[in-house]
């Protein structure tokens, strides 16, 4: 089910019309700050285009940090896209805040993503990994999905 959900609403690890449609609704509602505190829209240069994109995501708190994690996996055009800005980005929710990412080393991920999974009920069909599974089965899948700890505001 995962693979199916995800090659049809991502063909290329791009959106497609229902998912584009999916994330203008949360989006707006992320940066208008309709939904959970976590819950806001993230912005980045397009590494191509030189547009800004944006898209709704759950940050996700772990340990009392901040971090973002591609429920796409690593070939998600928004992490390229993060790589190609010098992981400079921008949150939106009630104002716009100027962020910079740094990406967390493979072999720490694992907490993070579970954690992320059991706030971000969005992105459990697209990872083949149970919100409440063991640290051990989300070690196997940590090298396809990156997580980025915030930094500053």
């Amino acid at each position: 089910m995962f693979g199916e959900i995800k090659r049809w609403m991502y063909r290329g690890n791009r959106p497609g019309w229902i998912a584009k449609l999916l994330n203008v609704f949360w989006g707006w509602a992320h940066s208008a700050g309709l939904v959970a505190e976590n819950w806001v829209t993230l912005e980045v240069v397009g590494r191509k285009s030189g547009k800004i994109i944006s898209f709704p995501i759950v940050i996700a708190l772990h340990n009392g940090e901040r971090y973002v994690v591609s429920m796409l996996g690593k070939d998600a055009q928004w992490v390229k896209n993060l790589y190609a800005a010098d992981m400079k980005a921008h949150i939106q929710r009630n104002g716009r805040t100027e962020i910079t990412l740094e990406e967390i080393p493979v072999n720490e991920r694992a907490p993070i993503l579970k954690t992320y999974l059991q706030q971000a009920p969005g992105a459990r069909p697209h990872m083949p990994v149970d919100k409440d599974a063991p640290l051990t089965e989300f070690a196997a899948v940590v090298e396809e999905f990156p997580a980025f700890r915030i930094l500053g505001n």
